[in-house]
């Protein structure tokens, strides 16, 4: 029963399963990027962030495209998610980005006082944001994908 809901759910909503699809192919092209460069598989990496390309432009920018061609390229509901996009692609690249380069600095120091024996703490996580190439490959992936399911 439940399963049958979530499917018509999706069926049902061209905009969702598009920007959905969108997700899931970049997020599966970044893990195979992922094992060929690191040659090993880790399930953890669906579900991380940072990487080439941006799953979170990729899912945005099909969010946006498809809204535009589905309800107009002037209608408030493609607005919003044209918004949605930049905001979610500028924080990819800017803030979440700076992140996670004061995490690899924060860890160098850590590891510096902690060969001193003076301190034990888990390392922060590194990657956390997008190169400004990895945000642009997503969004490209992203329309992509949108005009492809259109």
């Amino acid at each position: 029963m439940i399963v049958k809901v979530v499917s018509r759910f999706f069926m049902e909503n061209h905009i969702l399963s598009v920007t959905i699809v969108a997700w899931v192919v970049a997020q599966t092209i970044k893990v195979t990027l992922g094992a060929i460069r690191q040659k090993r598989f880790d399930f953890r990496w669906f579900i991380g962030t940072g990487g080439m390309p941006s799953s979170h432009a990729a899912g945005a920018t099909a969010l946006a495209i498809s809204s535009g061609l589905e309800l107009g390229f002037s209608s408030p509901t493609f607005a919003l998610a044209f918004v949605f996009a930049m905001v979610t692609m500028f924080d990819a690249q800017g803030v979440r980005r700076c992140a996670g380069k004061q995490a690899e600095i924060l860890n160098k120091v850590i590891d510096d006082i902690y060969w001193q024996g003076r301190i034990q703490e888990q390392k922060l996580k590194e990657l956390v944001g997008h190169t400004p190439i990895q945000v642009i490959a997503g969004s490209i992936l992203g329309a992509i994908i949108a005009l492809v399911l259109a």
